[in-house]
């Protein structure tokens, strides 16, 4: 007797490159080839029965439903991705906030914020040039929790490559944990392989999950 399961299974791991649809219109035609086949040389004094006959009939209805489900997914897939990329197409021009110490020039002037997980008595902004060194300091004081943003004029800086910052906060002598944020204006929007990305002026391309904030 034919194997029905083994041959359903062949049929569903069809090449890649072929269509869904066609792929599961090969197989239901396979399968009902090799039913009628089955049903054509089958013994005669042992036929096969009607739970037989049904069970083989379960198995190509799951196949085919579960690549329909599967076919579907992916549309949504698309259509989400395609949706994503319109909305963020309106980013374009907007200044924006993503995880990062890299500050982008823009007119002799660059800003940038950070997050304070809790109080400090102390919080300080060193600006390095690209080979690391300190060429400013910005001294913010006392701050609470949460956060605060800061400008730096850069007219002054000369140096090749784009300068970082450095944060030091302290509260009683002790070290408090921050987040560096860095702050540039947006170019372009796109996608690559599914995911979604952010050209940012001075800072280049970055995921779009990363913008915690738009100005």
């Amino acid at each position: 007797m034919i194997d029905a399961t083994r041959s359903t299974t062949a049929a569903a791991a069809a090449p890649a490159s072929s269509s869904g649809a066609t792929s599961m219109a090969g197989a239901e035609d396979r399968f009902l080839k090799l039913l009628v086949a089955q049903l054509n040389n089958q013994d005669p004094m042992n036929p096969m029965d009607n739970a037989q006959m049904t069970s083989q009939m379960a198995q190509i209805n799951t196949v085919t439903s579960v690549q329909q489900v599967n076919d579907t997914l992916r549309s949504l897939s698309t259509q989400l991705s395609s949706l994503q990329l319109l909305q963020g197409s309106s980013l374009v021009g907007h200044d924006v906030l993503v995880e990062g110490s890299t500050l982008a020039l823009k007119d002799g002037k660059t800003s940038g914020a950070i997050d304070l997980d809790t109080k400090a008595d102390s919080v300080r902004i060193d600006i390095l040039s690209a080979g690391g060194q300190v060429v400013d300091s910005i001294d913010l004081g006392a701050q609470s929790a949460g956060r605060h943003s800061f400008d730096w004029n850069a007219s002054g800086h000369l140096a090749t490559g784009a300068p970082t910052f450095r944060v030091t906060a302290t509260l009683g002598g002790a070290k408090v944990t921050s987040t560096s944020l860095a702050r540039a204006t947006v170019v372009s929007v796109g996608s690559e392989n599914g995911a979604m990305n952010v050209q940012l002026q001075g800072l280049g391309s970055v995921a779009y999950g990363s913008v915690r904030t738009i100005l």
